[in-house]
């Protein structure tokens, strides 16, 4: 079930929320956890066994953060069992086929046999999850929750529960034993998630056919124009698909009462690629900074180890988005692209602001583009389509084709234009209470479910991750 669904919609929201608000404060927790729990076993129904690996991995974090709690001596020891056992389950099922196929190429004699292994849906954020709530007992940071129905309703909160953003227990401590509910807060949910509706349906989905239909037409036989038009489509399907996630997550969390962090703010106004991820899924940088970079040292220990740590982070960071060699390489890259930054080009792109949107207009389609595309023979064609002044048989064979696709989707270009900068932002701000964008609102609601409806809707991107 997603959130961009009639039946999310219509169905499973108002019976939840109507439940959820006609109990005591005392059971609205064990609300949000059985709630959350049903959600997430409808979309691993074809594999139950799933429902119990969460509810697992929920009781074995909240025994394990007693037990550091009350056996300070033994908390090292006992902080390593707890992460160990969840990465576990995240290696198991995300990359043992990964080191099968790799161990194959490299000693094909063995011939070992891959794993018929489907990924739980959002087991690469409630992994990180229980492992910051670990880490942060461990330190102090927080007292170990007393309470199984707060912990589990903490992680399985089906706002972010299968596609972030990543919100570390010290964050909602408080709200999960009280927060508070009102037609305020109630109103602004609904307008959050139809927002983010909007920006799933309307633009991320629309856009992100015309890269469906590149990919079936075949990268070899497009023209240069109509594969910067795709990578382009790609950026902006990719940032609206997950930014209207969030958008979504913010809104529902607000009709419960809470308040989940914020996950991105206007990455794509941004002038280095530093600047980028600290807007961009901010709580994921947020978590690799926390439980990452600053334990290993961060920036305290001079410039080679603040190097060596940055590698680590982004090599990981890579690593988590997928089991495959170019989410590495996309890591890798963007490591050094920072690192580069931080020491040479970006003071200048900072200071002389215009070249730094110029340089991020480029960088930003050629990062996703990596990260888009697996087959490194497509990705290498797909180069070639993008620069072939630098490759022999480079001449475009169809050299018109871009004309057609500009047609049927220049209105969502610009619109993604438009939606990535502050203005949607400043225009809602003023109009906030208005009737207009009352008015403005339903219309992006009720359109979004037209088109849900008839068909025009695709699953979450990040569900993959």
């Amino acid at each position: 079930m997603v959130f961009s669904s009639l039946e999310f919609i219509f169905i499973f929201l108002p019976v939840f929320l109507l439940v959820y608000h006609n109990v005591s404060r005392r059971a609205q927790n064990l609300i949000v956890f059985a709630g959350s729990l049903i959600f997430y076993s409808y979309g691993v129904l074809e594999t139950p066994i799933y429902i119990l690996l969460m509810f697992v991995t929920i009781l074995m974090n909240f025994i394990t953060g007693q037990l550091i709690d009350y056996f300070r001596r033994a908390k090292r020891l006992l902080l390593l069992i707890g992460v160990c056992f969840n990465f576990f389950w995240l290696f198991i099922f995300k990359y043992t086929n990964f080191f099968i196929e790799n161990t194959n190429s490299l000693f094909p004699s063995l011939n070992l046999p891959l794993r018929n292994l489907i990924l739980p849906i959002g087991i690469s954020f409630y992994t990180f999850q229980n492992v910051s709530y670990l880490a942060d007992v461990y330190r102090g940071k927080v007292r170990a929750e007393t309470s199984f129905i707060r912990y589990g309703a903490y992680i399985t909160m089906f706002p972010q529960l299968i596609a972030g953003p990543i919100v570390t227990y010290d964050t909602v401590a408080q709200q999960l034993r009280k927060r508070t509910e009102n037609l305020k807060k109630f109103d602004e949910g609904l307008r959050y998630f139809t927002l983010g509706l909007g920006s799933k349906v309307i633009i991320a989905n629309q856009i992100g056919n015309l890269w469906t239909d590149i990919a079936n037409i075949g990268f070899e036989s497009i023209s240069t124009k109509l594969a910067w038009l795709g990578i382009f489509a790609y950026s902006f399907q990719i940032y609206f698909d997950f930014y209207g996630y969030s958008l979504m997550a913010i809104g529902l969390g607000k009709l419960m009462g809470f308040e989940l962090p914020k996950n991105f703010d206007n990455p794509y106004m941004s002038v280095t690629m530093t600047e980028f991820w600290r807007r961009w899924h901010i709580t994921l940088g947020s978590w690799f900074r926390e439980y990452v970079y600053i334990p290993l040292g961060g920036n305290r220990k001079g410039g080679g180890r603040t190097v060596f740590n940055l590698a680590v982070v982004w090599t990981l960071t890579g690593f988590w988005h997928g089991a495959s060699w170019n989410f590495i390489i996309w890591g890798v890259g963007i490591f050094v692209i920072i690192t580069l930054e931080k020491f040479v080009t970006g003071k200048f792109f900072n200071k002389v602001r215009p070249l730094g949107h110029l340089y991020m207009i480029f960088l930003i389609p050629m990062s996703w583009l990596v990260f888009a595309i697996t087959d490194f023979s497509q990705l290498s064609i797909y180069f070639q389509r993008l620069f072939p002044i630098f490759f022999e048989n480079g001449a475009d064979l169809f050299p018109k084709d871009y004309v057609k696709y500009w047609d049927m989707y220049g209105k969502f270009f610009i619109a993604g234009i438009i939606c990535s900068t502050p203005i949607p932002s400043l225009i809602y701000k003023k109009l906030k209470g208005s009737f207009i964008m009352t008015i403005v609102l339903l219309a992006v609601f009720w359109f979004s479910v037209y088109c849900m409806y008839i068909g025009l809707n695709d699953p979450f991107l990040y569900f993959r991750f």
